[in-house]
């Protein structure tokens, strides 16, 4: 009890230790930032994200933020056609465009493009502050997606706008209108994409083709479903690389040449349509064998299964009772009529003769299996002599085969534009970027999207990731947290060992105080194997000693004895509390 409490007493300081000089520490921190301003400007920046419209990137051929409503309306136009094909009532394409804060986690100030509605045709559209021409420098595309109600079915992709002339016809923008790529988000049901697609003019006959790329190689479906802004990237580069990235990770890298379906660049071999295949040709490389015969033996019209020539009736089956009779008690309605519901019959139930029987009606035995079944017969399949092998058409030159080395070298971009139909509403759009800078597309999102994304952050750290940064910032903090954690450990190993003593030490009392039979000591009973002769010489001993003393009288011996027995019960009686008492076992022979 003592050793416990001096623990106990030695944990308490240092927890009060510990606590003295956290406290300490974070009030001399304290002192220290509120004395600089800069200290104090980065607290209020923690307790909420400023956001300021970012200025218009140098290099960019577009930089849209939505901020400014009355340049929206002034610089995007919504499209006046119809679609065709489709149905009169949703030919229009009458989507609802807003510009407003996002439904969640809205930085103050910032303002995006929505479209409302659902289950509509929507279309809008911007022209570039100039066109895009591609050259040597690369082509950097760059937005944010928000499905702010999640998407069941419909795009969230944008269209760069082919430009004839320098010019694109936006008010008639429908999904006809030529384009150069599609990039974005695309999913219906099950099906997620992620589209990067361009359209490729056919150096030859001018026909113009879709080139899809292949499918992203991490997963993205989380941006689907989680209903937090999301940013696409696409860089393309004119040594025909190309890379996309959402939330400033690569999900899909690859080469306009060799990732794209169908390949930008026909093959130059084909097969020739007009070749046929020779009649004596055969591909078969089995064949049945013609010298093969069906054995006398075989049937082919042997059932699969017969009757069971063994089985017998069961005793007391009922062959002529009916397992069905017409219920005798079923009354005929009164607006039944012959002539119109044909004659009347009483429906049938069980017939109760067949309750007690094994069974009622015309008796057959079961089926088995049929062992002279062996199907029909055919003849075994051995190698055609005559086999050639798979026929193919010969190859000949592709007439339409052209080699176009830079595909990056696309139609001029004039305008961009959303052209979406979707089953989902709410779909928030973003800081919208044209540019020829990879650089001032990271600094646009860092101005931008990286702010939504701390503001998340923040909104979502709780009480253990404060204390978290606090402690990274002050690494002393963890010797602490292993001192509080060590206090527990120690304080229960010294109180189970305490517990463990005491119930010994009570233990061995009690047996000592009841004669209580105590385990033998495999030690003890060796050093008792090894004094065993010992002890036989000296019981010889006592033998003849008893022997000389029994010519005395025997007077004195009774004498002798009660005063050793009455010695014995004083200095019990005496020394009772303070002498202990051995096992009976471990106990050695008195010498009388």
């Amino acid at each position: 009890m003592v050793v416990r409490s001096k623990i106990l007493w030695l944990m308490l300081a240092l927890v009060l230790t510990a606590t003295t000089l956290v406290s300490a520490e974070e009030d001399d921190e304290a002192s220290v930032e509120a004395e600089t301003p800069e200290n104090i400007e980065e607290e209020e920046e923690i307790e909420e994200v400023v956001y300021g419209t970012p200025a218009q990137p140098v290099d960019s051929y577009l930089a849209e933020t939505f901020d400014d409503v009355n340049a929206f309306e002034k610089t995007w136009v919504r499209s006046k056609a119809k679609k065709d094909g489709v149905d009169e009532g949703i030919a229009k394409y009458d989507g609802v465009w807003a510009v407003e804060s996002a439904v969640k986690e809205a930085l103050i100030g910032d303002r995006g493009l929505v479209l409302k509605s659902k289950a509509k045709h929507a279309a809008i559209s911007i022209p570039l502050k100039k066109t895009f021409e591609f050259n040597k420098k690369p082509l950097v595309v760059q937005y944010e997606v928000n499905l702010q109600n999640g998407q069941d079915c419909g795009g969230a992709y944008i269209k760069l706008l082919s430009a004839k002339n320098g010019k694109v016809d936006l008010e008639n923008f429908t999904d006809k209108t030529p384009y150069t790529i599609m990039f974005g988000p695309d999913k219906c049901g099950n099906d997620f994409k992620l589209h990067f697609i361009f359209r490729h003019v056919n150096p030859l006959t001018g026909e113009i083709e879709e080139k899809h790329a292949k499918r992203p190689r991490d997963k993205f479906e989380e941006a689907f479903k989680d209903k937090k802004p999301h940013l696409y990237t696409l860089i393309i580069r004119h040594d025909n690389n190309y890379e996309v990235l959402l939330d400033h990770s690569p999900v899909n890298t690859g080469n306009l040449l060799e990732d794209f379906t169908p390949p930008v660049n026909p093959p130059k071999e084909i097969a020739d349509e007009n070749d046929k295949m020779p009649e004596d040709w055969d591909e078969r490389e089995k064949i049945p064998d013609p010298n093969a015969k069906k054995p006398d033996e075989w049937d082919d019209d042997a059932p699969m299964q017969i009757a069971d020539p063994d089985a017998t009736m069961p005793r007391g089956w009922l062959n002529n009772q009916p397992e069905m009779i017409a219920d005798p008690e079923a009354i005929k309605p009164d607006d039944w009529d012959d002539e119109m519901d044909g004659e009347w019959e009483a429906p049938l139930i069980n017939n109760p003769i067949c309750s007690e029987a094994p069974g009622c009606g015309e008796w057959s035995a079961p089926m088995v299996e049929n062992p002279a079944y062996k199907g029909k017969w055919k003849a075994p399949m051995i190698d055609n002599p005559n086999y050639r092998g798979k026929w193919a058409p010969r190859r000949i030159q592709n007439p339409g085969y052209f080699e176009d080395l830079q595909p990056y070298k696309m139609t001029p971009i004039g305008a961009v534009g959303l052209e979406l139909w979707s089953m989902s509403d709410n779909i928030y759009f973003d800081n919208l970027l044209i540019t020829d800078s990879v650089p001032e597309a990271y600094a646009f999102a860092a101005e931008t999207f990286d702010l939504k994304v701390q503001k998340i952050e923040k909104g979502n750290t709780g009480t253990f990731q404060r204390i978290l940064n606090y402690s990274n910032k002050n690494p002393w903090l963890y010797g602490i947290y292993v001192l509080l954690v060590a206090i527990p450990v120690v304080l229960i190993f010294a109180c189970c060992c305490a517990e463990i003593s005491e119930s010994q030490k009570a233990k061995d009392a009690r047996k000592k105080k009841t004669d209580e039979m105590s385990e033998d000591d495999p030690q003890a009973e060796e050093e008792g194997d090894e004094e065993a002769p010992e002890e036989g010489e000296a019981q010889e001993e006592e033998e003849g000693e008893a022997q000389e003393e029994e010519d005395e009288p025997q007077e004195v011996e009774v004498e002798d004895d009660e005063e050793e027995e009455d010695d014995e019960e004083v200095e019990g009686d005496e020394g009772s509390e303070l002498i202990p008492r051995k096992s009976p076992r471990l106990r050695k022979p008195r010498k009388d």
